[in-house]
């Protein structure tokens, strides 16, 4: 069914049970649109406004009955819906909505604790579905996860040391998943009702609206003249884009289709190409404004405007993404490549002309979370703003079909959200329930003995192996649960120790032997996928040094008095620079690095990134002691580059 959606405007026959299985889709996603616009902004329509409870329910009525008509049970069923595709989701439909109209008594009379026989088999029905929904959206690997977990309450008591935890027997274990506050419709799918939804749809509406082709216009009309434009096209239009979407091998497949052959053409190798463009997508999930999911369950955790989210992980981005603009310019220079003709660029001013507007929405869009302070309005108001301009042009004019497209993909990307935090909702509750996450941190501490530094390096390892079987948002979440709480028990700040694990938890997407997103890239490049995957690690260095400095100084995410951010900010992009320097054995004004200076240009970057005062006067000091021997031609195995 997604291959049919993303494909429908295709001239060739499509089977009648798929164009039924779309207009389905469109219907349930367009409800699931007003139910929330119904809710957020408390309408009333017809007299409806469900209790919070109810509507989460209902959220899960309309998307996870999605789930199983636009995402097949087995690859042989790509392209089609079977006939229990459309029995899972008619069942989904009636046990949510059974559910939802039942959600008064739920909360009033306790049926999260003994409910009579009917509400509990269709809670059972619901967590089946829930494991079904997040195997199809999520994979096999993350469904086996979420199915060990979610039974995890019924041997809690039998387990040892620390796995130990307050056992329930299966009706409990039941009714506790389906109808429980933690669990299935726990803080995953809140998430996903009262915040998530609007900033899809967003997203959505911009690329459909014709976004993505401006946005890849603009960097070519601003970037694609200098030396190595094309690759830094490359990771201004992918950071954008996989911003939006918080996928990383979506966004990999889209916008590397444009950007890894107009690489080669300048003359990047195809690893380099497909390198660049893994490790471009793979920032996305942490840049803000959007970040995927995780960065508004962040919010939830902490209890905070997600403004504060965008702003203390904005800093820490913009200097991955700076220092891969930086390695990608250093390649350029040290191998004499030049830019893209002028005369095949589109021209600033005439691509500004045209869609000055989606620039306009991203400003609108932060401006409305800083200062008016609506995050859950906040993309309705804005994509108001961006309709209304895109039905002004000819180019960008929706039309009756293109309009029920964008409707069926936001459905589409909302109903594999769904499912995969549905699942991820029964690991929550397993571990809440049972009391095994607050022991499970406790025991962390004591292992790691205090040590602050311990601890980071046994939780970053622990988030980038659980990222290789979950996604990034499953994977914060569960470390959220039971890793942080132990960060955050040795001193370390709340913000920084969330956006610690996010981090590692995506690198997998770049790290052999997993590396999806390099792969990927590198069979869109033909290039040798591990040669890719080995490239792709040296271009996103900045994304394994940089949380261990956040989350030890959280001056780095902008929290800390004025002074002591201006210096980290100036510190830190000079520290970037020398980093990207000693990787690519190039430095600005001086030319070629031979081995020597490299390690020492490293060791100065690594200071100056670490924000503590002594660390920058030392950083300091051995650049200037790296110049200085330049200019005694100490340590030149070869002539420096001019």
């Amino acid at each position: 069914m997604s291959e049919v959606v993303q494909k429908d405007s295709e001239a060739k026959p499509v089977p009648g049970s798929i164009k039924i299985a779309y207009v389905v889709s469109a219907i349930l996603s367009a409800l699931a649109i007003l139910l929330c616009i119904n809710q957020i902004f408390n309408l009333k329509l017809a007299g409806f406004m469900p209790i919070g409870n109810a509507y989460y329910y209902y959220i899960l009525a309309l998307y996870l009955s999605l789930c199983f008509i636009m995402f097949p049970a087995t690859k042989a069923n790509k392209g089609k819906v079977a006939w229990y595709d459309w029995l899972l989701a008619a069942i989904c439909l009636a046990t949510n909505i059974y559910l939802g109209a039942n959600a008064y008594n739920i909360l009033t009379k306790g049926w999260e604790f003994m409910a009579p026989t009917l509400p509990t088999l269709a809670g059972g029905v619901l967590w089946l579905l829930a494991l079904e929904a997040v195997r199809r959206a999520g994979g096999n690997i993350l469904f086996y996860i979420c199915l060990v977990f979610s039974l995890y309450p019924l041997f809690a008591g039998y387990m040892p040391g620390f796995l130990w935890g307050h056992s329930l027997a299966l009706m409990e274990t039941v009714r506790y998943h389906s109808m429980g506050v933690e669990s299935i419709i726990g803080i995953p799918t809140r998430v996903v009702g009262n915040l998530l939804v609007g900033f899809i749809i967003f997203g959505v509406a911009l690329v459909s609206s014709g976004g993505g082709k401006f946005f890849m216009d603009f960097a070519l009309s601003i970037m694609g003249h200098t030396r190595g434009g094309a690759a830094k096209v490359s990771v201004f239009s992918s950071a954008f884009m996989a911003s939006l979407s918080g996928s990383v091998i979506s966004n990999v497949v889209t916008t590397g289709a444009m950007t890894i052959p107009t690489m080669k053409k300048t003359g990047y190798s195809p690893t380099w190409a497909g390198a660049v463009e893994a490790c471009a997508s793979t920032g996305g999930s942490i840049m803000p404004p959007v970040m995927g999911a995780a960065g508004f369950l962040i919010a939830s955790f902490l209890n905070v405007p997600y403004s504060h989210v965008m702003l203390a992980a904005f800093f820490p981005a913009f200097l991955y993404y700076f220092t891969l603009l930086l390695q990608v310019d250093s390649h350029a220079a040290s191998h004499k490549m030049g830019g893209m003709p002028r005369e095949e660029l589109p021209r600033l001013g005439k691509t500004l002309k045209k869609g000055w507007f989606f620039l306009g929405t991203i400003f609108l869009l932060v401006f409305i979370l800083f200062y008016m302070r609506t995050e859950a309005w906040a993309p309705f108001f804005v994509m108001i703003f961006l309709f209304t301009c895109a039905m002004i042009r000819k180019e960008t004019r929706y039309t009756f079909k293109t309009f029920v497209k964008f409707i069926v993909e936001s459905g589409r990307l909302l109903a594999q959200i769904t499912g995969i935090l549905a699942g991820v909702g029964l690991i929550i509750g397993a571990l809440s329930g049972t009391g095994v996450a607050n022991s499970f941190s406790r025991e962390l501490v004591l292992y790691a003995g205090g040590n602050t530094a311990l601890l980071l390096i046994f939780g970053a390892l622990t988030s980038f192996v659980l990222g290789i079987g979950m996604t990034v948002t499953a994977c914060y979440v569960f470390l959220a649960i039971v890793l942080v709480p132990a960060l955050v028990e040795v001193g370390l700040n709340q913000m920084g120790c969330h956006l610690f694990v996010l981090y590692w938890g995506c690198l997998s997407y770049i790290t052999p032997p997993v590396a999806l997103g390099a792969i990927t890239a590198a069979t869109i490049a033909g290039a040798p996928p591990m040669k890719t995957a080995m490239l792709s690690m040296r271009l996103g260095s900045a994304k394994y040094i940089v949380p261990f400095l956040f989350v030890l100084n959280p001056a780095m995410i902008l929290n800390a008095p004025l002074g002591e951010v201006a210096l980290t900010v100036v510190t830190a992009l000079i520290g970037c620079v020398l980093l990207a320097a000693s990787l690519e054995g190039y430095l600005y004004m001086f030319g070629a690095l031979t081995p020597v200076y490299r390690v020492a240009v490293f060791c100065a970057g690594f200071a100056l990134l670490y924000p503590n005062w002594p660390t920058d006067l030392g950083g300091l000091a051995l650049l200037g002691l790296v110049v200085l021997a330049g200019k005694m031609g100490l340590f030149r195995e070869r002539k420096l580059a001019t």
